[in-house]
């Protein structure tokens, strides 16, 4: 099929996926989800399936007539070598050539909500042995009406079972929806990464290593911020930085991966509600965070990568509301401030925060060394001209001596 890579949502979504984990995943048309379900579920069933006892065990729902057709002919190109049958439910075609398709037995049907509706109305469809449900472009689907249905549809099918729900975003209605059908959650965003980022106002302050905790605090106090999440790069330092805020009478809160599901749910509370001016956080333990106004991020360690920059910037900026990022640097981050830069398009002034002066060697910067238009436009040649200046520099030394 000539996929070389796997997308942003395959690799954030197989992995649960593939470990029977409930998923909501946010991302646009194009991005890979149809893939990041199918391979997993075909996965899945390659295991139980029978070639002569067909069941029905998995329910992909979508909005569109085209739709349905577009997921079925991915599962049949993808399970090409699996003995996987696919049944198509779908208004618009003869009803009894679905019954036919039916009553010869499937593993997956892929269906619109209506015509299945009507289906099970009819006791037509039994559904009792489905242990993975997928709704596909859940949020066009209710925009369309079909919320009632939906809810009928997914009471009919066996418990416990694996739902994974994807929508372009994630609204209040799709996380009502998703609180009434599925457990323990994992949220997957993905965004398009200058979609991320143009709606965002980037300041960056170059800082001595031993002075950015103070910087913070200054931040805080001369900003009035109230609301601010800091992205940490471990736990450790996570800790650090949430105890030094706390010293300094900066009300604090903190998430990472050592702390429980209750007490993070309570950290993002106390944010949210605004007892909290900072809720420090990692990355792990920040995915899925959803502060509809939050006005400043702030990067107090650098993150791995472009991709995580991204997702920490987002937290802020979100529903078209006008967001801010602050990005500490110290002599150890520029060469990744730079390269991050470059992938996302971006030119990040680097300032210093007065009273926090640097005495941390700075590196050496290189000198650009401005192009003649000749050059520019190609037509000298590097290599010789390189040649010329040294040898040229050689003879100089050599007169001078």
């Amino acid at each position: 099929m000539k996929y070389e890579q796997t997308t942003a949502i395959q690799n954030k979504v197989v992995p649960l996926a593939m470990k029977g984990v409930d998923v909501l995943g946010a991302s646009k048309s194009g991005t890979g989800k149809t893939a990041a379900y199918v391979m997993p579920l075909l996965n899945k069933l390659q295991k139980v399936v029978k070639k002569d006892e067909k069941v029905l065990r998995a329910l992909i729902i979508v909005p569109t007539i085209e739709l349905v057709d577009q997921v079925a002919r991915t599962i049949n190109d993808m399970g090409k070598y699996l003995d996987i049958k696919t049944i198509k439910i779908q208004g618009g075609m003869p009803r009894t050539r679905q019954l036919t398709a039916l009553s010869q037995g499937g593993d997956i049907v892929v269906a619109t909500p209506g015509r299945l509706q009507s289906f099970i109305d009819d006791k037509k469809i039994n559904l009792e042995h489905i242990s993975t449900v997928i709704l596909d472009e859940a949020d066009t689907m209710l925009e369309l009406g079909f919320l009632g249905e939906i809810k009928a549809i997914l009471k009919h099918c066996k418990q416990p079972r694996q739902t994974m729900m994807f929508s372009a975003t994630i609204s209040q209605n799709i996380k009502s929806l998703a609180k009434e059908f599925m457990k323990d959650t994992a949220v997957v965003e993905v965004s398009n990464r200058r979609d991320v980022v143009d709606f965002i106002a980037h300041r960056a302050y170059k800082v001595d290593k031993k002075r950015k905790k103070e910087l913070v605090v200054k931040l805080v106090q001369d900003m009035g911020l109230n609301q601010v999440l800091l992205f940490a790069s471990t736990k450790a330092s996570a800790d650090k930085i949430y105890e030094y805020l706390i010293a300094q009478q900066i009300r604090a809160s903190i998430m990472h991966g050592d702390i429980d599901k209750g007490a993070r749910a309570k950290s993002l509370s106390l944010l949210k509600s605004g007892k909290t001016q900072v809720l420090v956080a990692t990355d792990v333990a920040a995915r899925g965070i959803d502060i509809r106004e939050l006005d400043i991020v702030i990067n107090y360690d650098m993150p791995e990568g472009t991709d995580e920059f991204t997702h920490r910037v987002g937290r802020t900026g979100r529903a078209n509301h006008k967001g801010s990022v602050i990005s500490l640097l110290t002599i150890h981050d520029y060469d990744f401030f730079t390269k991050m830069e470059k992938h996302l398009k971006l030119n990040i002034k680097r300032d210093s925060y007065e009273g926090f002066e640097l005495t941390d060697k700075q590196p050496r910067q290189k000198r650009q060394i401005k192009k003649t238009l000749s050059e520019k436009k190609g037509y000298i040649d590097y290599d010789k001209k390189r040649m010329y200046t040294y040898a040229a520099k050689k003879k100089e030394g050599k007169k001078r001596s």
